[in-house]
């Protein structure tokens, strides 16, 4: 089933930037809108717009195989399993198919002339797991990857699906993980940060936050908006586009 459209936070002023924010299994877009809502309060990243992309509904196998919203099937779940079984287990050609989604976002951007050193992608954890996937295995070199929450998909043949010219080696990574994660164990993150280093990524920094569990708090946000500021900083005249 298609994906419906994003959700929209425009750029206040000439639109330089994109950033791509992803939700998690079950969620929707509209779940992590306030991100955006919050740094446009405080007259922060004026020159990028926000796009929350939707998944589509599909069966989801831990769900007793009924539909949610999700970016592929997960089989297992749990803090506790095996991290190299579990990928193995994997939805492939789902994974797949929001790659070529989310790619396609991306391309969209550069249609409207936003260079692609400007354009950010991340997500929370389906979504996150999404744009790490979607970074690591690019054509385009982009400003910046984050996942917060998430995990390496298809991590014992993810090198296979690696462009050879590798245009996202040196982009830079923000992982970020709560210690007390319940959903996604704190050590799938810490390793997922290991490997992406250990098949060849340069820039990979992992975050970790204790007493968080599956969720985002104030100080991970400020992390995350510190990234931001230093992969897409602002580069316009700060002049509001006039009807916005």
């Amino acid at each position: 089933m298609a994906a419906r459209n994003p959700y929209v936070v425009p750029a206040l002023t000439k639109h330089t930037a994109t950033v791509i924010m992803a939700h998690g299994l079950g969620d929707s877009g509209a779940g992590w809108m306030s991100l955006a809502q919050n740094w446009r309060r405080r007259g922060k990243f004026n020159e990028v717009a926000f796009i929350f992309p939707n998944a589509p509904s599909i069966p989801i196998t831990v769900n007793f195989g009924m539909s949610m919203p999700g970016w592929y099937d997960i089989a297992n779940l749990g803090r506790d399993l095996d991290f190299q079984k579990n990928a193995r287990s994997q939805d492939e050609p789902g994974i797949l198919r929001s790659r070529e989604y989310f790619n396609s976002l991306i391309k969209q951007e550069m249609d409207k002339g936003i260079k692609p050193s400007r354009i950010i992608l991340g997500g929370f954890s389906q979504g996150g797991a999404m744009s790490v996937f979607t970074g690591v295995t690019g054509t385009e070199k982009i400003g910046g990857v984050f996942g917060l929450s998430c995990y390496l998909l298809l991590s014992d043949r993810i090198k296979t699906f690696v462009p050879e010219n590798w245009p996202n080696k040196n982009t830079p990574f923000f992982l970020a993980h709560g210690e007390d994660d319940e959903v996604v164990n704190f050590a799938y993150g810490e390793r997922s940060a290991e490997m992406l280093k250990e098949i060849g990524l340069e820039d990979v920094s992992f975050n970790k936050y204790p007493d968080l569990g599956h969720s985002a708090d104030p100080d991970e946000i400020a992390d995350l908006e510190k990234f931001l500021e230093k992969t897409i900083p602002p580069e316009g005249d700060g002049q509001a586009t006039a009807g916005l």
